[in-house]
């Protein structure tokens, strides 16, 4: 299922429905960012807002974006606060829905659904202040490797979300080709049991532009 219309149909379920990837994810961005403030942010990704009440306690002022429509109007239900600016946007193109650059960018849970990782980071580039964080919190590649995707329970079925694999390496090596310092890479494990596979993995990255 397209990311689009499969966000559109589980905006409305998206918050209640189980998803221990979602609420993971959320704990692994708070621990990572807690010791953290800065002036601006763009959130990539904020679908339903799940982050972006976080994230407004570390940001003076948010850009949050997402695809979906369905999702934002699910967070501009949510969020009400005057420095935060709700934006539907496509990454796969050229960034050019901002004009801003920022201290902190943040993904969660999106660049599974992105197959040119490589652009989304020469579009960070152009965005990021120096000495700037970018945040990226995704399924782990060995939960991918074993089958695991973005699904939920609709009506018609099991939905399944267009996904990409993307290997660790990836990430690291695009962090170096675009002079990023990774500062921070953690695993994060189903009710800390690292007998198992883990389910998220983090990364933060600090540019040196």
């Amino acid at each position: 299922m397209n990311v689009k219309d499969a966000y559109n149909s589980w905006s409305e379920i998206y918050d209640t429905n189980e998803n221990k990837t979602r609420d993971l994810e959320a704990k692994a961005l708070s621990k990572i960012l807690k010791d953290y403030t800065f002036d601006n942010c763009l959130e990539i990704g904020c679908g339903t807002g799940k982050n972006t009440e976080f994230l407004i306690t570390k940001a003076k002022q948010i850009t949050a974006v997402d695809l979906s429509e369905k999702m934002l109007e699910k967070a501009k239900q949510k969020v009400h606060f005057q420095n935060v600016i709700f934006l539907q946007a496509d990454i796969t193109k050229s960034w050019d829905f901002i004009s801003d650059k920022f201290d902190l960018i943040t993904f969660s849970l999106v660049l599974e659904h992105i197959e040119n990782l490589e652009f989304i980071f020469s579009q960070i580039i152009k965005v990021i202040n120096k000495n700037g964080f970018v945040y990226i919190g995704e399924l782990h590649p060995l939960k991918q490797y074993s089958g695991t995707k973005a699904r939920f329970e609709s009506e018609d079925g099991l939905q399944i979300v267009n996904c990409f694999d993307h290997h660790i390496s990836d990430f690291a090596q695009f962090a170096i080709k675009y002079n990023f310092e990774i500062v921070n890479l953690n695993e994060y494990f189903d009710n800390n049991d690292r007998t198992n596979l883990p389910r998220i993995i983090t990364f933060l990255l600090k540019s040196k532009n």
